[in-house]
């Protein structure tokens, strides 16, 4: 499919560096010493890179990774060394969830001769993200591991042992014969401490996988140099020296025993290396969404194009998705690396801007790929028609003529990404995290729930004049426990809108559900939001007396039809499968929400409501970004406490629980969805997935 051999894929050409290699971004721990055996050390020893905990304090499992412990040896253990269950506790006994992973060796190579394609790839693109994360704060709030090399055999993996030692003789070549062995490969320069930073390279990814599947840590970021998705087996390529990612997927199969891995590629080169390793694996999903410019840019591979699915056994696992737009630029890499660990550490991220219409090239692309997919995935082809596949307008001959580094066009696209990044730093310094991320305001629940040690307990109430007030719009609040309960309600409600919390959880008694969420909804639109989405799940009407002005979008989910009344006042039914949950969340309220760009997002748990508490966590997981992490979750009273502790955690940013075996949607859940699409996608346009008919294809 691919050139696997060591000589370049495609004719040179000015390029710029890859944008991220952060390896499997839910993150890894671990150190240790090295064997020539893959996890495994002498008889009768922990394996590799594991010691035994000799902590009483200590709940982990008994052997995790280890780094070194803040001042020498742990007092009353006589080791130099401390689990990192319990290097990952805060001043406050309160987890840390991210670990960070870097070594400033990494930063040790540099081009040694004049190389204008080369040149870009220079160790600020660590130094510029690493001090990016200090300067927001983010470095201090990661538990910090400093990479180990990578093993040769942990290297062999992925590569062949005669590449390994090719790359081992680069130690001591001289200037000239770096130069001239460079010159074999297709955008690659070496440096005599390029094996042993490309070893940390690896070592990081590694650690970091280690951290995360032993529950060390949540999740992580490794921050290495250099990068490694276009390296292949016996080749690097494009500033890539060994495929980082690639071998920490192949490791974490082996000595993690598991069985299905997703590596979602997302950069401005296709990363064909990871491509070719995997091709023929239905073991990994491998998701790329790279800048293909219909085969104009580089790497210049038919194999970058969408229908380009996998070999084999792995057809239907290799997806990618060619973007025909984008670009590079040294300072963002940084503030995308920022934005990466604050999502990680769970930090709710900004609200998009802009028209949210796709861009017609954008659709085209994302057509391609059903089409190229749809024979693989039962869930495509339950979408409706299905697309057809235009033949690709991939051409050598029609290569666009490379951008230099100091060109005009790369000038003036520089200056348009600065311009960019500045307003996205206006609205960072305009929206800074806040310092109460979650409260809850509950009260029959309070004696059974378990809540994260960050998530504030409300006791207090609104004032008792307002909570009156509010009050008299309907007689089931003038009871003693409804009336109670607004209270709380809306004083958790005055600390969202004016920005003192970030979201809560709020309990009602079930006769005053569906009037609590009225007084919610004409308190939030009459003080401060603009744009209020209300998702209100189970047996709750929409108040008969709301103006359909724009303001509000009410989108009811467990109703009696597919319906859509106005644009702003849509019901589906609650699906009755896991599958067709999923669809409804992803290709009906996430386009809804994000289309409609709301201040604040309102999700009422009903009577009857019908939801898992993994999938009303899901649901709440993924509309904090709509908002910027403004929702508000309402209860009824009788709800499980482990439901609210659920919400509680991923309103603070944790993942949500796995929903459990997977099942296709119901036929009717399918056509009720095609159907409400149908209706809805002329106003709002995120709801489109297919390009206009009659538009030119894909590439």
């Amino acid at each position: 499919m691919g050139q696997h051999s060591p000589g370049p894929p495609g004719p040179q050409a000015s390029r710029q560096p890859s944008s991220r290699q952060a390896a499997l971004r839910g993150g890894v721990l671990g150190a240790g010493s090295e064997s020539e055996e893959v996890g495994k050390s002498g008889p009768g020893s922990p394996p590799v890179g594991l010691l035994p905990c000799l902590d009483s304090a200590c709940s982990c499992p008994g052997s995790l990774p280890v780094v070194p412990a803040p001042g020498g040896c742990k007092e009353g253990t006589g080791s130099a060394f401390t689990c990192p269950a319990r290097v990952a506790q805060s001043d406050h006994g309160c987890a840390m969830r991210t670990a960070l992973v870097y070594h400033e060796d990494m930063t040790a190579a540099q081009l040694l001769w004049e190389d204008p394609e080369c040149e870009i790839e220079r160790p600020e693109r660590l130094t510029a993200a690493l001090e990016r994360l200090r300067q927001w704060g983010l470095e201090q709030r990661c538990l910090q591991l400093a990479a180990r090399e990578a093993s040769e055999a942990e290297l062999g993996l992925v590569h062949s042992p005669e590449y390994v030692s090719l790359l081992r003789g680069t130690q001591t070549l001289s200037t000239r014969e770096l130069q001239a062995l460079s010159g074999q490969y297709d955008a690659v320069y070496f440096h005599p401490s390029t094996f042993h930073c490309a070893r940390l390279a690896v070592g990081a990814a590694l650690q970091l996988v280690d951290a995360v599947l032993t529950g060390a840590v949540h999740n992580g970021l490794a921050l290495v140099r250099p990068p490694g998705h276009h390296s292949q087996r016996a080749a690097a390529n494009g500033f890539c020296v060994f495929n980082n990612v690639a071998i920490a997927a192949k490791y974490a199969k082996q000595r993690h025993g598991l069985h299905r891995i997703l590596i979602v590629d997302w950069d401005v080169h296709h990363g064909q290396g990871i491509q070719y390793i995997f091709e023929d694996d239905p073991s990994v999903l491998y998701f790329s969404w790279h800048r293909y410019e219909h085969g104009h840019f580089w790497p210049y591979l038919r194999e970058s194009d969408a229908d380009a699915v996998g070999q084999g056994q792995g057809r239907g696992f290799t997806v990618n998705l060619p973007w025909n737009q984008g670009g590079y630029h040294l300072e963002s890499l940084s503030q995308s690396v920022c934005m990466v660990v604050k999502a990680l550490l769970g930090d709710p991220a900004l609200p998009l801007s802009g028209p949210m219409e796709p861009h017609h090239s954008a659709l085209e692309s994302i057509q391609s790929v059903r089409a190229a997919q749809t024979p693989h995935w039962k869930s495509l082809r339950q979408q409706g028609s299905t697309p057809i596949l235009n033949p690709s307008t991939y051409s050598l001959e029609r290569r666009a003529s490379p951008v230099s580094p100091g060109g005009p066009k790369f000038k003036a696209a520089e200056a348009q990404a600065s311009a960019a990044l500045s307003s996205l730093l206006d609205q960072l310094h305009l929206n800074p995290t806040l310092p109460v991320r979650t409260a809850v305001a509950l009260t029959a629940l309070d004696a059974a729930l378990v809540l994260p040690a960050d998530v504030l307990r409300q006791e207090g109430s609104a004032p008792q004049e307002e909570t009156r007030a509010w009050a008299r719009l309907h007689e089931a609040l003038a009871q003693d426990k409804a009336l109670t309960a607004l209270g709380k309600v809306l004083h958790l409600l005055n600390g969202i809108l004016d920005g003192q919390v970030s979201s809560g959880i709020a309990a009602t008694p079930e006769p005053a559900a569906a009037p609590t969420l009225d007084v919610v909804i004409r308190r939030s639109l009459s003080h401060g939001a603009r744009r209020l989405l209300c998702v209100a799940v189970g047996q709750l009407d929409r108040p008969a007396d709301l103006a359909d002005d724009g303001r509000n979008l009410w989108l009811n989910i467990r109703g009696k039809e597919a319906a859509a009344p106005s644009m702003f006042q849509v019901s589906v039914p609650l699906p009755g499968t896991t599958g067709g949950f999923v669809s409804c969340v992803l290709a009906l309220v996430l386009p809804l929400a994000y289309g409609f760009q709301p201040d604040l997002v309102l999700v009422a748990l009903g009577p009857a409501h019908g939801l898992q508490a993994p999938q009303a966590a899901l649901l709440a997981s993924l509309l904090r970004g709509p908002a910027g992490g403004r929702v508000l979750v309402l209860l009824e009273q009788g709800s499980t406490s482990q439901l609210a502790g659920i919400l509680a955690r991923v309103l603070q940013g944790e993942a949500p629980p796995g929903l459990g075996p997977f099942s296709m949607a119901s036929p009717e859940d399918t056509q009720a969805l095609i159907y409400l699409r149908g209706q809805l996608e002329a106003e709002w346009k995120m709801l489109q997935v297919a390009g206009e008919a009659g538009g030119h294809g894909p590439g």
